[in-house]
């Protein structure tokens, strides 16, 4: 879900998208200085816009790719995994469900689940979000419930 891709981001991912984002018009004045393009006054501004525009696209999905690849396994993700325990075994002990809710029918999550599955891999061509809450992830999620079951009877015990 993209929330949650964004919520796992680290600071280094904010710290790489800033850069990439800073790059673009950085690049434009510095090839302004090396070779001036001397198109006369107002018609630099609206080439920084642009250029601004594309390097905060540009910085945001580079965020969001680095994120998304530590879900995927293709990067170090063991600060990922553990703040995933720790989400989901807060909702089972809440008996919320783990997804979310979604108004979508069964059959429209498993379209939305299947079109995003691995949109991550191929977001440098064409970015495709997961908007939708859907149950089809492909994770075991007994291993939520037996470390809610695991922390409950820990509490229990203290508590006696």
């Amino acid at each position: 879900h993209f929330k949650r891709v964004m919520r796992y981001a680290r600071p280094s991912d904010y710290a790489y998208g800033v850069a990439t984002a800073a790059a673009g018009p950085s690049l434009m004045l510095v090839w302004e200085r090396v070779a001036p393009s001397y198109v006369g006054k107002g018609g630099f501004a609206p080439i920084m816009r642009l250029a601004g525009v594309i390097g905060v696209t540009a910085g945001f999905l580079d965020i969001y790719n680095r994120s998304i690849f530590r879900f995927y396994g293709f990067r170090e993700n063991e600060r990922e995994r553990e703040m995933d325990m720790r989400e989901m075994v807060d909702k089972v002990k809440k008996s919320e469900p783990l997804y979310g809710h979604s108004t979508l029918t069964p059959y429209m999550q498993g379209v939305a689940s299947r079109n995003s599955r691995y949109a991550g891999v191929f977001l440098h061509v064409l970015p495709w979000f997961n908007f939708v809450n859907h149950e089809q992830h492909g994770v075991d999620t007994a291993k939520y419930y037996q470390q809610a079951e695991r922390e409950l009877e820990a509490e229990r015990s203290k508590a006696v």
